[in-house]
């Protein structure tokens, strides 16, 4: 190492050492920083402020943003985490950092026995530029067949609610809060709820999609996709239809589509409908009377 940047890593150690020695639990790092630190070795930074990764020719990662956002992360599951998120990254910067964790999540072994049962890695799916995430519990055998969330029963139905609320499922981002298959030993079918453990390994990765999208609203679908996100083991029936925060952003807690397939109820298909309504709202989306009349007797 050249002396420039031993006196600059020990300079920056000894400042850290300070902060540390103050109390402070914190760092706070910028978007870009963080997708630059995620890429291959730079070659150089060029007077634009722009590093250019020397595998990735093409990509570009600005050195600095200014007018940081500070997002906490959620106090129960990450209670030492803070997560900087630039208002000003490109497309391109969120294209590369997202590739980098996708790469990350499927080489993933930090739940062994799931690892050694998935046939996938279930990262998310959609589109990362867009206002609006769903986030769920776990993949099923269907998604860990297919390496996407929400492809079997249920994630039709919640592909035909997308497009009911006048979205395409390309155009949305779907993830979940687990991203391998909750292995079933001894069974050949069936599927079981993450384990908390299981949940707290897992959720940094949806931590950093979240970071890296910033979507403007998030809908967590069911029970378990709440406990994930906020650590709270409250039933779905009391929380749905009510905004809550995360990390800055407003989520709102609705019933999974696996369960209006089994319960098959037109009282809760309505419910369900009533809160993507008003997730709507909150996009500013606007809402004919026939989206408004979905649901209800007599209607269709």
């Amino acid at each position: 190492m050249s002396e420039p940047y031993e006196d600059l890593l020990e300079a920056a150690i000894r400042h850290l050492e300070e902060r540390k020695a103050k109390g402070r639990k914190f760092v706070h790092v910028s978007m870009d920083k963080l997708a630059a630190l995620r890429l291959p070795l730079v070659r150089s930074v060029r007077p634009s402020n722009i590093a250019t990764p020397v595998h990735s020719p093409a990509a570009t990662v600005p050195a600095f943003s200014p007018k940081p956002i500070l997002i906490k992360a959620s106090p129960v599951n990450s209670p030492d985490i803070e997560f900087v998120a630039s208002p000003l990254i490109s497309r391109e910067t969120k294209e590369t950092a997202m590739a980098a964790l996708r790469a990350e999540a499927l080489a993933c072994l930090k739940c062994p026995q799931l690892a050694a049962a998935r046939k996938n890695v279930v990262f998310g799916v959609g589109d990362i530029h867009s206002p609006l995430m769903f986030v769920g519990e776990a993949p099923g055998a269907d998604e860990d067949q297919q390496g996407e969330p929400f492809v079997g029963a249920a994630g039709q139905l919640l592909t035909k609610m997308i497009q009911t609320m006048g979205f395409t499922r390309q155009s949305v981002y779907i993830a979940n809060i687990l991203k391998c298959r909750p292995d079933t030993p001894g069974q050949s079918f069936g599927n079981r709820k993450p384990t908390p453990e299981e949940m707290r390994t897992c959720l940094p990765y949806l931590l950093r999609q979240i970071e890296l999208i910033r979507p403007r609203v998030i809908v967590a679908l069911g029970a378990t996709a709440v406990e994930g996100l906020f650590g709270k083991t409250v039933g779905i029936t009391r929380l749905r239809g009510t905004w809550h925060e995360f990390q800055n952003t407003p989520v709102m807690p609705t019933y999974h589509p696996s369960y209006l397939l089994r319960t098959q109820s037109l009282t809760d298909k309505r419910k369900v409908w009533e809160d993507l309504l008003a997730v709507l709202e909150k996009l500013g989306c606007p809402i004919s009377e026939k989206q408004r009349g979905y649901f209800l007797r007599g209607t269709s």
